[in-house]
């Protein structure tokens, strides 16, 4: 079967929705299929009507070579809106800032902006509602099962993405509290740092890039936790798993997050995970006390957790119980989940 996995995009900004993507087509071509990502334009906040437009009008029918392609699973808006007769949508998530972070968007906005965004949002939630109605679709999380009811009541069943096929391993729990994360606020990377800072003794290596950056290194040096507390970029696949293996848990305590895919990165490596019970993806998939901690989203919690956590002995009993979960979570039931629908 000759399947395209479409996705939108953004120039020079990697998001978790194309380590999805690629890891779907690998998937694919496990079980036998030919499979290549195909990418839409997203466009800036505001032209995101000529993007749905763009994409409506983008032929998916046919291979460059002239062969029909079987099948189209899309992943985000707007790629979702090309049109094929075997369509299905595994649906990362809508425009964020016209549905659950409306109200955070908004509150940046002056009058004007307020009623030509609130046009804008009405006219987007009405394309998304006509589109996503006549799709078979699957959230990735029930995070996004929930807000696909509550904006459209539009129906959806959850199958979370497994893990990109890497060789994780597990190579000890060293203390350190790893995080893996674009830096922007949304992460509250920030609320680790603050949290790692406050327990004597711990410490942190945070994966990632962003433009949070350089306020986390001042952060980290007022707190005087700069020597604790190491900013490791952007990793190459090597050494993610190099950290990923080595760490005690992962933090991965976003805000409301879609799916978070670095949870079951970290079950795959038998580390436990921190999340907060506001964090959507991450708290659905970590049992608290068993596969990871699940706590408020404040300084004193967070800290609680990591000083638990310094205890190889506990990180590795919820290690082994967050591997367990892991081996739930194939690309193979995912693949024949998804081609079945269709």
């Amino acid at each position: 079967m000759r399947v395209l996995v479409v996705t939108s995009d953004v120039p020079l900004v990697e998001g978790g929705h194309r380590v999805i993507a690629r890891s779907l087509v690998q998937a694919l071509r496990d079980e036998g299929h030919q499979a290549e990502i195909f990418t839409t334009p997203q466009n800036r906040l505001g032209r995101q009507l000529s993007a749905y437009w763009a994409t409506w009008l983008t032929d998916v029918g046919e291979t460059g070579d002239g062969h029909p392609v079987d099948a189209v699973i899309s992943l985000r808006y707007p790629s979702y809106a090309v049109r094929h007769p075997r369509h299905v949508v595994w649906l990362n998530h809508r425009l964020r800032e016209y549905y659950d972070l409306w109200p955070t968007f908004r509150a940046t906005l002056g009058p004007r902006g307020r009623l030509v965004q609130g046009v804008r949002r009405q006219v987007l939630h009405a394309l998304d509602r006509r589109i996503l109605k006549s799709r078979v679709v699957f959230a990735q999380s029930d995070t996004i099962r929930q807000r696909l009811d509550r904006w459209g009541a539009l129906p959806s069943q959850v199958l979370h993405p497994p893990p990109p096929q890497r060789p994780y391993r597990c190579d000890g729990y060293d203390g350190a509290i790893l995080s893996v994360a674009r830096l922007q606020p949304l992460k509250r990377t920030s609320l680790l740092v603050e949290s790692v800072a406050a327990v004597p003794g711990a410490r942190a290596r945070i994966a990632g890039e962003g433009p949070e950056l350089e306020h986390l290194q001042v952060l980290a040096e007022s707190l005087q936790a700069s020597d604790r507390i190491a900013f490791l970029g952007r990793l190459s696949e090597e050494s993610l798993v190099e950290e990923y293996g080595r760490c005690s848990a992962v933090w991965y305590g976003a805000r409301a997050e879609d799916y978070g895919l670095v949870t079951l990165e970290a079950f795959n490596s038998s580390k436990p995970v921190i999340t907060c019970d506001d964090s959507g993806g991450p708290a659905e998939l970590v049992e608290d006390d068993v596969t990871g901690l699940v706590v408020a989203p404040d300084i004193d919690a967070v800290s609680a957790a990591v000083r638990r956590l310094q205890d190889p002995d506990y990180a590795a009993e919820l290690g082994t119980a967050a591997l367990n979960v892991a081996a739930r979570h194939s690309w193979k039931h995912a693949v024949d989940t998804l081609l079945g629908a269709i």
